[in-house]
């Protein structure tokens, strides 16, 4: 006689890899072009001057130069505001 019943599969015990998301150069730092400011789910943190965002909505430097994160007012479709957060390179000299 089985000691328990019949145990079957269960749907828990499972657990993914952490993907490294987040803030990856902050205020001030110097960057290269094609370096990776931050890596995030979503526009959580918008494109500003020389940057891009990736298909995976990675923002990455296109010129080398300081970062700068700036708050910015945006205006929605449906005409109303929010607070967005900015980041750009600002060129070096």
């Amino acid at each position: 006689m089985a000691k328990t019943k019949a145990g079957g599969s269960t749907k828990l015990g499972r657990d993914s890899v952490g993907k490294r998301l987040g803030v990856k150069r902050s205020d001030g730092q110097t960057v290269n072009p094609g370096e990776i400011i931050i890596r995030q789910r979503g526009t959580k943190y918008l494109p500003g001057i020389n940057v891009k965002r990736g298909s995976d909505d990675t923002l990455y430097a296109m010129v080398a130069g300081q970062v700068k994160f700036q708050t910015r007012k945006k205006i929605n479709f449906n005409n109303h505001s929010k607070m967005v957060k900015v980041v750009a390179v600002v060129p070096l000299s």
